[in-house]
């Protein structure tokens, strides 16, 4: 086999990546201490190829999506486990969004140098034919847009409102330090939680949509003004979006900033405030939260603040900065063992469903070897498969008819036939030589079944070890 030469070479060793264990993200219950995260913990940037993601998302299934999204450059993201254990999560764009991906491959590049304990870190990219991936940390506790409009079992307390207005400000501030002064549509989904609750912004919105330089997708209500005007975003849009999000925070619900605004001016700050947060925050928490969307959705850009004021509004109102993100989410204790879950390929092996298999086996790139004298191809190993049932069919029909070489007739051809030696075909093959009067032939095989029967249990012994290693996901 030849191999590619990276395009990323140039940026990033594929040498540097590290291979740690999943849940290595540092904990931290509050926001305090340096924003950097340890190099340790989150591989380098690297160039995946696409057979490995399609391996790490089963080819893709439709089992493994997380969410789908946009019409002018659709994408699904698709959660996957590499060789190393790693969840991740593959952002799977149409080629229309990317059609030069020397230019992804260079923004996506860009953009994996950030690294940052309140960022959801791009830690790869693929582009392969048609095919535009990015690949970042996978964040297992859902969107804050799951959390605000669709909760099940309770509402998202306060604190943690204040704590994600002050996460994601200070993943925008370290942004700004890099000079990734532009975040592209800013809002509730690009907001997602990690393995210990606590948010963090995609890194998604760092790339820029290089078909036409403009990325909002979001409902024109929520748009800034200036891209309305102009097709263009510039920093102080990010701030405008910014305070949409304050806006969904405050009221558990979609607001068009231009009736929230209305609602602020008429001083019923009540009529903003998500009815099911009654009697968890300070009223005059609230109104400075308030006060802060406000001045982030102001009509002219240069009268918004900058994101080092965002900062130092927000650091106040956290009053729980000492009870992590978990407890606050409602989350489980975090034990540390990963949940048993079945890939499509372990459910297809579960069933014994060849067909699936096989289907499961070509998407990710699988083919039948040609020209090999030695190998069987899949369906010719299926075929052989086949032909020993029947024939072990044929030998247990006679048997039980008491056609005693009938059975030895088939049951032989069947051993000549088997990979793998079966105790049940040579105890009932002894039976049926014993019935025959050939005792030297049955106490042979007797003990071939004796044999079998320990080596069987020693295969079950390491099939319960691979499956847990290599089946299960």
């Amino acid at each position: 086999m030849g191999c590619l030469q990276s395009k990323t070479a140039h940026l990033s060793s594929p040498n540097d990546i590290s291979s740690p264990p999943d849940g290595d993200k540092e904990t931290h219950a509050n926001g305090e201490g340096g924003g950097e995260v340890d190099a340790q913990n989150v591989p380098a940037f690297r160039e995946y190829s696409l057979n490995e993601l399609r391996i790490a998302t089963c080819g893709f299934s439709s089992e493994f999506i997380v969410s789908e999204s946009g019409e002018k450059a659709p994408n699904v993201v698709y959660k996957g486990r590499l060789d190393n254990n790693r969840l991740i999560a593959v952002k799977r764009f149409s080629r229309q969004s990317w059609p030069d991906a020397k230019q992804f491959m260079a923004e996506a590049a860009g953009v994996g140098r950030l690294r940052h304990k309140r960022l959801v870190n791009l830690i790869g990219c693929c582009a392969e034919g048609d095919e535009r991936l990015l690949i970042a940390e996978y964040m297992p506790h859902d969107t804050l847009s799951k959390h605000l409009f669709h909760w099940d079992k309770q509402a998202l307390p306060w604190e943690m409102r204040v704590r994600v207005a002050y996460y994601i400000a200070q993943a925008l501030d370290h942004c700004n330090a890099e000079n990734r002064k532009i975040y592209h549509d800013l809002n509730a989904y690009r907001v997602l939680f990690d393995e210990d609750g606590d948010p963090c912004l995609s890194s998604f919105g760092l790339m820029k949509n290089s078909r036409d330089g403009k990325s909002y997708s979001t409902n024109l209500a929520y748009t800034p003004p200036e891209f309305l005007r102009t097709g263009r975003v510039i920093p102080e849009s990010v701030i405008y979006s910014y305070g949409t999000v304050l806006l969904d925070l405050l009221s558990g619900k979609h607001i068009p900033p231009s009736h929230a605004l209305d609602i602020i001016r008429g001083k019923n700050v009540l009529l903003l405030m998500d009815s099911s947060l009654k009697g968890q925050y300070v009223d005059d928490d609230a109104s400075k939260m308030v006060e802060l969307a406000s001045k982030c959705l102001q009509y002219e850009a240069r009268d918004r603040p900058d994101v080092t004021f965002l900062l130092t509004a927000v650091e106040p109102l956290q009053r729980q900065k000492e009870v992590a993100s978990r407890d606050l989410l409602g989350l489980p204790k975090n034990t540390g063992a990963l949940p048993t879950v079945l890939s499509p390929l372990g459910k297809a092996c579960a069933r014994m469903d060849l067909t699936a298999v096989h289907d499961i086996l070509l998407k990710t790139g699988y083919k039948d070897e040609e020209g090999a004298d030695n190998e069987l191809s899949f369906q010719e190993w299926t075929q052989q498969v086949q032909d020993m049932l029947n024939t072990k069919k044929f030998g247990d029909l006679a048997f039980r008819d008491k056609d005693f070489k009938g059975a030895i007739e088939h049951y032989s051809k069947l051993v000549a036939m088997m990979p793998v030696a079966s105790a049940t075909v040579f105890a009932r093959r002894a039976l049926s030589y014993l019935m025959l009067g050939q005792p030297e032939l049955a106490l042979r095989d007797a003990m071939q079944a004796q044999l079998a029967l320990l080596n069987a249990n020693r295969y079950f012994s390491w099939l319960t070890n691979f499956c847990g290693t290599k089946i299960f996901m």
